[in-house]
């Protein structure tokens, strides 16, 4: 199973920027979604964006479209979330996840494999 790495969390103040990054041990197979989460206390967690390998694919939740930004290093086998105009509802443990088969998935049940998510705090 691919083991998978966050980093990149932190403090921001809102309308600040944060990038995270996703290392995957090993590469997976080329057509499986890669996807980042987020967890607020009390919350379920909720998608945030996905990628599919040659990144040509992605998608975004209704609440960051325009404000984040997915992409992947093929060559560093890691994934990014670049994120900008950040807001206080932003808050929340960000996990990135693997989805090891075919197609995209917009649930946390659709995944497989997770990393052990990095906090950002946004202050208003």
């Amino acid at each position: 199973q691919v083991q998978l790495v966050e980093s990149g969390g932190g403090l921001v103040q809102a309308g600040g920027s944060l990038s995270l990054s996703c290392a995957e041990s090993r590469r997976t197979y080329s057509t499986y979604y890669r996807g980042w989460f987020r967890q607020a206390p009390g919350k379920e967690r909720e998608f945030v964006a996905a990628i599919n390998w040659s990144g040509s694919n992605t998608y975004y939740s209704d609440s960051v479209k325009g404000r984040f930004t997915i992409f992947r290093n093929n060559v560093k086998n890691t994934m990014y979330l670049q994120m900008s105009t950040l807001k206080p509802e932003d808050t929340a443990v960000y996990y990135c996840a693997v989805r090891n088969q075919y197609g995209m998935g917009w649930s946390s049940q659709d995944y497989d494999s997770w990393g052990q998510g990095t906090q950002v705090t946004v202050s208003s």
